[in-house]
């Protein structure tokens, strides 16, 4: 069997509640989750890595398609990245897709995959050091399911040496799929 996958600058904790455990330390293989805790969509056979994407990396895609948010989705789309999601982070991202006329929340819509949906807590009251109140939902979804923020938003970039888990730009993360290939 092969081993969990983790994205550069993120290591494995111990005990299962505060992260994904190697394959080869389970009794039976099938019980690994590359989420780690509380997260209903494991399956050992899907190892594609996974994100949380904050709103502006949708935005940005949009208006934008040579960008490096655009190569994210694209990834999505192809099956190579899966995006983390939660009620709290789907809501915003459809309501800010909704309000920029240009923009399609239809045409998006079909990244959020219902078994890529968290259904763990989260605690975004955690989060105060991120300075707004509305990004602290994506901090706390990315931390809770032990997986890397991708965002271009800057307090949240200016966030990272506090912040228990990677956050990264789009660029740096697109970058980070191109490696892991």
């Amino acid at each position: 069997m092969g081993q969990v996958q983790h994205l550069p600058g993120r290591t494995p904790q111990h005990p299962p509640e505060q992260g994904p455990i190697p394959l080869e330390e389970h009794e039976d293989p099938s019980e690994a989750c590359p989420l780690g805790r509380d997260y209903d969509g494991c399956r050992l056979a899907d190892l594609t890595p996974q994100v949380v994407l904050d709103t502006n990396v949708f935005v940005g895609a949009w208006f934008n398609p040579w960008s490096h948010s655009a190569l994210l989705l694209d990834a999505v789309r192809d099956g190579r990245l899966r995006i983390v999601w939660d009620d709290a982070t789907h809501e915003e991202i459809e309501h800010v897709l909704r309000r920029i006329p240009p923009l399609s929340w239809e045409a998006l819509a079909e990244l959020f995959r219902d078994e890529d949906r968290f259904n763990g807590e989260t605690h975004p009251d955690k989060f105060g050091y991120v300075p707004d109140p509305t990004d602290r939902k994506f901090a706390a979804l990315a931390d809770a399911a032990n997986v890397p923020l991708v965002t271009s938003d800057r307090g949240l970039l200016n966030a990272r040496g506090e912040a228990p888990f990677p956050i990264l730009k789009p660029s740096e993360f697109a970058r980070s799929l191109d490696t892991a290939r």
